[in-house]
């Protein structure tokens, strides 16, 4: 119905005893998309009020917890900034980052860096969120190494990396088309990183040489990498209605995980040669491989949970449409199994990335036999509190952000609430 003013107060089409109503309910409408609601806004205090001080005895927990962390970190807080020396740290950076590298290669380890550099300001570009942040955290952490006291050359290298990320976080935006290829290039970048690194004849760098926080890198990347799709492949394994397929899953993963992860590097570090006496292999990818397999029998147990989770009407619908076995696991069941198993996986790859530190008993010199070989030097003797502590907090960064970055992708995928 339409309705216009005919001139003499009234509306035609409205009997004369409806306008007042009708004119009421158009002002109401028009307020109501003029008039926001108010933003919910907590300042400090009230935070503290309402989740601290809200009740007498949370009032005295509060109070109780505050004075146990002023007496705990005062001794702390007093030895760090009074009477630690922490001259050993910048004087060993170059052996705690890159351990026996030779210092006239050092330049490979800088390539390595801004092939990263330009695939993460990339995915950054054209992602943004989760990668966003990371880029942003990078740029900063090469922006204060530009700025600390180290050498111009080295320095130069950091502010390098700065500008490379950043220029290509803004070649990377909008650019949503190409995320296929820098998939592509991040599956390619590890055996080009490893070509970089290693090199060849002559002038090529041993992995013997390879230590400090660069080798306990690269043992935890192709750690977790490898692991993850060999896990799933044993779950699935195990869960087969093949008898002989499900036995030999279970005798492997049974195996691996009733022994210790020393006893596995001994024996890839020992065995490997003498069961394949015909091939070269190093000691840095017999760890690689050691690690590998030991990882994934505790990967498949974390997928099978997983895989138990889902409902058996999943497999039965999937059926009913016409789809595979093939086709039911990698677009029906996988994807939720993973899903609901997020904590556990992130958590086993933390425990990968720290249990890397265990190959400094065979003889490589990772941060930790990095961290060993400074403390005994004896110019730097009686500093262990403030090695350990520096290779703690290294420890605890890589572990916290695979952390944090498992909490942010469980928030986009809403993990625990549908």
């Amino acid at each position: 119905m339409v309705a216009c003013n005919n001139g003499a107060g009234g509306y035609k089409g409205i009997p004369f005893n409806r306008q007042k109503t009708v004119v009421n309910a158009l002002r109401i409408i028009k307020n109501m998309q003029e008039i926001k609601p108010p933003a919910h806004t907590t300042g400090s205090v009230r935070w503290l009020k309402d989740n601290l001080f809200n009740t007498w005895y949370n009032v005295l927990l509060s109070c109780l917890a505050l004075i146990f962390l002023f007496f705990a970190f005062k001794g702390l807080l007093t030895w760090a900034f009074t009477e630690a020396k922490w001259g050993v740290i910048p004087a060993n950076l170059q052996l705690f980052g890159v351990g026996a590298y030779p210092r006239e290669q050092i330049w490979r380890v800088w390539s390595v860096i801004y092939i990263l550099c330009v695939l993460v300001g990339l995915s950054a570009g054209m992602w943004g969120g989760l990668t966003l942040r990371f880029a942003l955290v990078l740029v900063g952490i090469c922006f204060i190494g530009g700025l600390s006291p180290f050498e111009l050359s080295t320095r130069g290298w950091f502010l390098g990396a700065v500008a490379t990320t950043v220029v290509s976080l803004f070649l990377g935006r909008g650019r949503t088309g190409l995320r296929p290829w820098i998939l592509g290039a991040w599956l390619l970048s590890f055996p080009l990183i490893m070509i970089v690194l290693r090199g060849f004849g002559e002038n090529g760098v041993l992995t013997s040489n390879w230590g400090g926080l660069l080798l306990t890198l690269i043992l935890a990347v192709v750690g977790i990498v490898v692991s993850f799709p060999l896990g799933v492949f044993l779950a699935l394994c195990r869960q087969s209605n093949l008898p002989a397929i499900r036995w030999v899953s279970t005798a492997y993963i049974e195996m691996v995980r009733g022994v210790p992860l020393i006893t596995i590097l001994f024996m890839g570090s020992i065995l490997i040669p003498i069961f394949m006496p015909g091939l070269d292999i190093n000691q840095v990818l017999r760890m690689m491989i050691g690690i590998t397999f030991f990882s994934a029998a505790y990967m498949a147990e974390n997928v099978r949970g997983g895989l138990q989770g889902i409902p058996r009407g999943q497999h039965e619908a999937a059926q009913a449409i016409g789809l595979n076995y093939a086709q039911t696991m990698l677009l029906i069941v996988l994807p939720q199994a993973l899903r609901s198993v997020i904590p556990a996986i992130v958590g086993q790859f933390i425990a990968l990335f720290k249990d890397t530190s265990l190959v400094a008993i065979i003889g490589l010199i990772d941060l930790l036999g990095v961290a060993r070989s400074v403390i005994a030097n004896p110019d730097w003797f009686g500093l262990q509190a403030e090695v350990y502590l520096f290779a703690a907090i290294i420890y605890f960064v890589f572990s916290y952000s695979m952390s944090y970055g498992s909490q942010e992708i469980e928030d986009a995928l809403r993990v625990g609430e549908i």
